[in-house]
């Protein structure tokens, strides 16, 4: 809690004074450009809000995930976006890696608008589509709910694991009873008559964890930070300005809609949707609320997910601007 404390009011205090900075600097940000993140990105460049707060961004193209960290890890990048909870694996590992929070979407169990199924209990016997793999966050969110209402979720369903079109697909082919995938495809879906059957804010909620919990954030190494607090500064500021700009401003989302991907105008207004409903709210995060959920996928992911960590580390959140 000291270390937290120490970075975010070093930092906040930078962040006052961060369109001064007196050289430019520029921050390498490796991300896969055909994500969701790269909307916030792009509205950050075609904005001028990094230039607005000193610094030029260098957006590097990466294929997934794994491939960002291993840049990071690397030093060939200073950002990346992962969730806290590899963060959290990682610096119980000794990695001092910190997280900036950038989005709290999150998934849901979605069916076809005319399923007969009103609850996960009544998914007993069928087929459930899975993007993410078998320690998908989501996934073991609502396997914890069911545990909790006496129904073994795992035991009693057929699982298929796929890449998120795959999965996405399969769900509007009926290959599948019920989908869980990242909450663009899940918007998608809606957009198409599905309806989530439990949304995983419902599931977490009723587990005692709190939605407001931002599950993906921005991640830079601890001693980058302490070099370049105004630089971290100055990025969490623009970061917010643009997270301003799309919660409100209408016009900002036409410049995007060539990169949405969007089918149809329904999907890109579910698109549009989900982004904004996924918007943290400034301000620290709630680390009991985060340790709690960590308890949480530690027991159900295992070591797969979480490595020998078991508790929230010191040091995980920092939040630069508000």
């Amino acid at each position: 809690m000291t270390f937290t404390r120490s970075l975010m009011g070093a930092v906040a205090a930078l962040a006052l004074t961060g369109a001064a900075f007196a050289e430019e600097a520029t921050l390498r940000i490796a991300t896969q450009v055909s994500g969701t993140v790269n909307w916030e990105l792009t509205t950050i460049a075609a904005n001028g809000l990094d230039k607005a707060n000193g610094f030029t961004m260098a957006v590097q193209d990466v294929a997934a995930g794994p491939a960002a960290q291993v840049a990071f890890q690397g030093g060939e990048a200073d950002v990346i976006v992962s969730d806290w909870l590899w963060v959290a694996r990682m610096r119980a590992e000794g990695n001092d890696y910190v997280f900036i929070p950038y989005s709290k979407a999150v998934g849901a169990l979605m069916v076809k608008g005319d399923s007969p199924a009103q609850s996960l209990m009544d998914l007993k016997g069928k087929k459930i589509g899975i993007a993410g793999g078998p320690v998908d966050k989501s996934w073991l969110i609502l396997r914890a709910y069911a545990q909790s209402q006496g129904f073994d979720l795992q035991g009693e369903t057929e699982q298929v694991f796929g890449a998120p079109p795959l999965i996405f697909e399969t769900a509007l082919n009926g290959e599948t009873d019920g989908a869980i995938n990242f909450w663009h495809f899940n918007a998608k879906a809606e957009a198409a008559g599905f309806r989530p059957l439990m949304t995983v804010s419902e599931a977490a909620l009723s587990l005692g964890l709190s939605d407001q919990t931002p599950l993906l954030g921005y991640v830079v190494k601890g001693e980058f930070l302490r070099a370049h607090p105004e630089l971290v500064s100055g990025f969490a500021a623009a970061s917010r300005a643009a997270k301003d700009l799309l919660a409100s401003d209408d016009t900002v989302w036409e410049a995007l809609r060539p990169m949405m991907n969007a089918k149809s105008d329904a999907q890109f207004e579910a698109l549009k949707a989900g982004f904004r409903a996924g918007i943290p709210a400034p301000g620290p995060v709630d680390e009991a609320a985060a340790a709690k959920m960590l308890e949480i996928m530690a027991t159900l992911g295992g070591e797969d997910l979480m490595g020998k960590t078991t508790a929230l580390p010191e040091g995980v959140f920092v939040q630069p601007a508000s």
